[in-house]
């Protein structure tokens, strides 16, 4: 049933656009659950919350005395924070008169699929609906799976070499090419920033083609997330992904984080125990919509 006028109303007032003097309650909505907003708080630590440097709108939900207590950022993603039913409302009715801007929306499965349900009829249909994406963790090292010596950072003039592997994941897990639209340039630029700021990791052969790469994503001073995991196709089989992320994690949790996360398509089995086997145990869910 459609929201009636009181309640678009209200569901507008009690949202805005959050500024600088919003962060530290930003900031403080975000920590209450490191990994499931880690995406979010990486943005918003490094740059705070102008939408110029944030890459898109930080919108906060206000309960009825006034305390900010959801957030949603709106950039290339959607992503609900903390967000209970009456700011799930509000975000779906500011979303939707907005426009969609966003090729996703992703974020905790429950805020997700009920903003999804909301959005459908003005945003549908979607490319894409993955309703149940593990989100896993773990805190220590794994104790089952020796980490694979010959995985380490990849270094600045690698870049040629890792690009087509990272092209393959990104095709192989978003259904669409990077490179579509601007030629790749944006996705080109990500990858090296990545790299230059040490946070991408890859076993090379000796032809120097990648058989195992990944990147800390997300980093925050409670939790990194790992993603981009992809091993190439005639390596696939051999234990690659098991000991590439327990090197990977190693590292993640002795120079970034003390806390290191990862989330999967369900239908991914092998992938999924393997990494169980790493040592990461699943804590929550997320959902991803695409467009």
């Amino acid at each position: 049933m459609l929201p009636g006028p009181f309640q678009v109303a209200r569901a507008l007032s009690a949202t805005r656009i959050l500024d600088a003097p919003d962060l530290d309650d930003a900031l403080e909505i975000l920590h209450r659950d490191p990994v499931a907003n880690a995406f979010v708080a990486t943005r918003v630590e490094a740059v705070g919350l102008d939408p110029w440097r944030l890459g898109g709108e930080m919108w906060g939900w206000h309960d009825q005395d006034g305390r900010l207590e959801s957030l949603c950022y709106a950039g290339a993603n959607l992503v609900p924070v903390n967000a209970g039913p009456e700011a799930v409302r509000a975000f779906a009715e500011r979303a939707r008169r907005q426009g969609r801007r966003c090729s996703s929306i992703v974020g905790p499965a429950g805020a997700t699929a009920a903003l999804w349900a909301l959005l459908e009829r003005s945003w549908g249909p979607a490319r894409e609906v993955r309703a149940h994406q593990p989100l896993m963790a773990t805190d220590r090292p794994s104790a089952e799976i020796a980490p694979d010596p010959l995985v380490r950072r990849v270094r600045r003039h690698e870049i040629e070499a890792l690009m087509p592997a990272c092209v393959a994941m990104f095709t192989e897990e978003v259904g669409v090419s990077p490179l579509a639209g601007d030629g790749g340039l944006l996705y080109q630029a990500r990858v090296a920033e990545l790299v230059s700021s040490g946070r991408s990791f890859a076993r090379f052969d000796e032809d120097g083609r990648v058989v195992f790469k990944a990147e800390i994503g997300a980093v925050t001073a409670g939790a990194c997330q790992i993603q981009g995991v992809w091993v190439a196709p005639e390596h696939r089989g051999l234990g690659h992904s098991e000991t590439g992320m327990a090197a990977v994690l190693a590292t993640a949790l002795a120079e970034v984080a003390p806390v290191v996360s990862l989330y999967v398509n369900d239908y991914n089995v092998r992938a999924r125990a393997a990494y169980r086997r790493v040592g990461f145990r699943e804590v929550g869910a997320f959902m991803s919509v695409l467009f």
